[in-house]
């Protein structure tokens, strides 16, 4: 076990250099990211406006009798569609900036894999919701989002419950946390939190990247705390400790439930607006009603116009939360300086932007930014 005495001075703040890389890095993804919603928005908006949505509705009547084996046809089109355009802003992304800064470990066959792999089993899921949807729009008429709230908050709480278990396995490998100090210290805060977990795990997060991170997950006894292998190779035994309690801090303050609520509400009231927005812009651009294929993709464009609107009050809700979780961790483990160490090499290993500007932090950031966090830790008791 790593002693205290070696974590209690944490290690200064990154240094110029790096910290300027750090913020390169950030302003680069942050663009690309926002460049990439907005062109898989334009192109989606695009296609209805062109009348090439109309021509994909044709071509997938023509080649299927049944109306719902139809929609799912022109959906794959539409979507074939988007992705193509934003493949290069996507490729450019999460490929070539990732190792231009040495963050991948990713070969360009894993990437496309990857991907493939994340396609593959997202595709089962949006076509059940595409035919609930279009099942709906034919028999609930303006009361059609209802319903489909009701089936898409089902669907997230069984995901809740499988993705750690089936889905998370299909792109890592879990491995035990082993028996030692580790072990022990994490047993214990789960236990002084009466916290029960079908288990601690490390993933193979190295295989893609040298990033490192911690993820609390799982509902009911699918309940896990995973651990990224770079996590537990380059951190101290304290570090990763307070890493946990963290995480743990989640589960102990109902966080994943509270994120579960709020995404219910934010659900029946995104798809009640987008339900309005629809049947007026259905009006407005001349389709055949609410059950017109060739309307579809407006829907997607009114969802994602709410979630631009909301997603900033959703990153302040998780700010608050990771604020708690880190208080948490401090007052558990009483090991501040670790703690901060720990945040610091977080920053320093994901290099991001340690004081980000205020707006782009409020728009954008989940978490407080590293200046902030290690501010308001470092104002706690605790050593």
């Amino acid at each position: 076990m790593t002693s205290m005495e070696q974590t209690i001075a944490a290690p200064p703040l990154a240094s110029t250099s790096r910290t300027s890389e750090a913020k390169q890095y950030t302003r680069t993804k942050l663009m690309l990211g926002v460049g990439s919603s907005l062109l898989s928005f334009v192109v989606v908006l695009a296609i209805v406006l062109s009348g090439l949505s109309k021509e994909f509705a044709s071509w997938a009547q023509e080649l299927a009798d049944n109306e719902y084996v139809s929609v799912l046809l022109f959906l794959l089109a539409v979507g074939a569609t988007e992705s193509v355009a934003t493949l290069p802003l996507s490729f450019y992304s999460g490929y070539i900036i990732e190792h231009r800064y040495g963050l991948s470990n990713q070969t360009v066959g894993r990437w496309v894999g990857e991907r493939t792999k994340a396609l593959l089993v997202a595709a089962p899921l949006m076509a059940i919701i595409s035919v609930v949807l279009y099942f709906c729009l034919k028999n609930y008429g303006m009361l059609w989002w209802l319903p489909v709230a009701v089936v898409v908050t089902l669907v997230s709480v069984v995901l809740a419950r499988i993705v750690p278990t089936l889905i998370i396995p299909l792109f890592y490998r879990f491995t035990p946390v082993k028996d030692g100090s580790l072990k022990e210290r994490v047993t214990a805060l789960c236990k002084s939190a009466q916290v029960r977990f079908e288990g601690i795990f490390s993933f193979d997060m190295s295989k893609n990247t040298k990033k490192a991170n911690a993820v609390f997950t799982g509902i009911g006894k699918a309940k896990r705390i995973i651990l990224g292998d770079t996590l537990l190779h380059s951190f101290t035994e304290d570090e990763i400790v307070t890493v946990f309690a963290h995480e743990l801090g989640h589960y102990v303050h109902k966080h994943l439930l509270i994120g579960m609520v709020v995404g219910v509400v934010s659900t029946f009231a995104g798809l009640f607006a987008a339900a309005h927005a629809y049947a007026f812009s259905v009006s407005l651009l001349h389709f055949n009603g609410l059950t017109d294929i060739a309307a579809l993709p407006l829907l997607g464009v009114w969802l994602s116009l709410f979630g631009l609107i909301s997603s900033p009050l959703g990153n302040m809700l998780s700010r608050k939360h990771e604020r708690e979780a880190d208080r948490y961790a401090v007052q558990t483990t009483g090991t501040k300086a670790a703690f901060i160490s720990a945040l610091r090499k977080l920053a320093e290993t994901n290099l991001a932007d340690p004081e980000p500007h205020p707006l782009v932090e409020f728009f954008f950031y989940s978490h407080p930014s590293i200046a902030r966090r290690v501010a308001m830790v470092d104002s706690l008791n605790g050593r």
